[in-house]
């Protein structure tokens, strides 16, 4: 083994762990911009519960349940905790995988798996309990995020689906993160239902803004930061060529996304509005997280522009169907997320009829077993404790309801 090229590598892939690890920075000011100041601190607390149980439970056994040897195919597991494959001596064994340890595999993994439950947090913002957020954190990045990722990044059949040439193909999770988080997030605002006041008597959609623009711009910006990490680090090695490549496409994608949703929201709206222009390059990230290995420049900028007219026109059908996503989540993680993994087929080097319909395949099967799994978890908390915070605790904040504090100090003597 080269050892100087294996540390390079190795610890490659270390600062890509940080960089993901850093987005959820970038998640939770997002989120608490968007949203209503009297709901921050509730926000906050989702976002850091959601790190700490996602990387226990990923020790536990999301990270054995996700890269078993993929039993059958369809679900296996290696045990709880984590062993890893050590000499005669004590030593670590180096030979585990040519370009990382062990632990870095696992620590890099773990950071991905906490972000599903994060883009939930965000579509389900001001009115959901704490308590039932939790319980249905525990159970969807403990199980199902897990499962869905085995099928395909832990050998599982989508990887094989087609044979030798073919097979679902997602580089950095368009559909094994955004999707599976995406789902969650659209099956829970459909049984929590809208915030008081999204929408007036005559169904017409009531812009709730957020407090803070500012916050949610520097969110953006951080997300687009740890985006290099989450696509960078998913080439799994230093290669210099091979990574360089993704975070060019990674990075022309968000930029497009935003030129996108900024042209079409004016054309649309007439006027030039911020927040679509932010959800248009997180747009673009997702669309080209499925393919940033296998696409042209030109390609990526047409697939994040077309993340960021589809995020306009995704906003816009969520309202229409009366479904409320204070942040747009669902238009950003499960809209785009399916554009960009389906856009594999009709982009890049494995472009083609054969390819698009693994592709469709994948987000089918993905789609269909995430919205039932997540409809079962949250149906059964909302019949065994409910899942909707009361009107009156909705309508003065879950921060002083649910935390007994706010995030600005004067906040509550302003109010008199």
């Amino acid at each position: 083994m080269d050892t100087g090229l294996f540390t390079a590598n190795n610890i490659w892939m270390m600062i890509c762990t940080a960089l993901v690890f850093f987005m959820h920075l970038g998640f939770s000011l997002l989120e608490i911009g968007l949203t209503r100041q009297k709901n921050t601190i509730n926000i906050l607390f989702k976002n850091i519960f959601i790190i700490c149980l996602g990387i226990l439970l990923y020790y536990l056994g999301g990270f054995n349940l996700m890269y078993p040897g993929a039993f059958n195919g369809y679900l296996g597991f290696a045990g709880l905790g984590l062993e890893a494959p050590m000499l005669a001596d004590g030593s670590l064994d180096l030979a585990y995988n040519e370009g990382y340890t062990y632990w870095t595999d696992f620590l890099f993994q773990a950071m991905f798996a906490a972000t599903a439950a994060t883009i939930v947090s965000g579509a389900v913002a001001e009115r959901i309990k704490l308590g039932g957020f939790m319980i249905f954190t525990l159970f969807y990045i403990g199980l199902v995020y897990p499962i869905v990722g085995s099928w395909q990044w832990g050998g599982g059949f989508l990887s094989s689906l087609g044979g030798e040439n073919g097979g679902f193909h997602d580089f950095a999770g368009s559909t094994l993160v955004h999707s599976v988080g995406g789902w969650a997030a659209l099956i829970a605002i459909y049984l929590l239902g809208p915030r008081i006041g999204k929408f007036g008597k005559d169904g017409k959609a009531n812009a709730i803004p957020g407090h803070n623009l500012p916050l949610a711009t520097a969110g953006v910006l951080i997300l687009w930061m740890g985006w290099f990490g989450f696509n960078g680090g998913s080439v799994l090695s230093a290669d210099p060529a091979a990574t360089s490549i993704v975070l060019v496409t990674t990075c022309l994608a968000a930029a497009a996304g935003g030129a996108g949703a900024f042209i079409f929201s004016t054309l649309r709206h007439k006027n030039y509005d911020l927040t679509m222009m932010l959800n248009g390059i997180l747009g673009g990230l997702v669309g080209i997280t499925a393919g940033a290995d296998l696409m042209s420049p030109i390609e990526a900028i047409a697939i994040g522009f077309l993340a960021g007219i589809i995020i306009v026109y995704g906003v816009a059908l969520l309202d229409k169907l009366k479904l409320d996503d204070p942040v747009g989540a669902v238009a950003v993680h499960l809209i785009c997320g399916i554009w960009g993994t389906l856009a594999v087929g009709l982009f890049g080097t494995k472009a083609g009829v054969g390819q698009f319909i693994y592709q469709l395949s994948g987000v089918a099967i993905i789609g269909l077993f995430c919205s039932i799994s997540a409809f079962i978890i949250l149906m059964s908390i909302k019949k065994l404790s409910g899942i909707r915070v009361s009107k009156e605790e909705e309508v003065e904040g879950l921060d002083i309801h649910e935390h007994g504090m706010d995030a600005y100090a004067d906040f509550r003597l302003n109010q008199y």
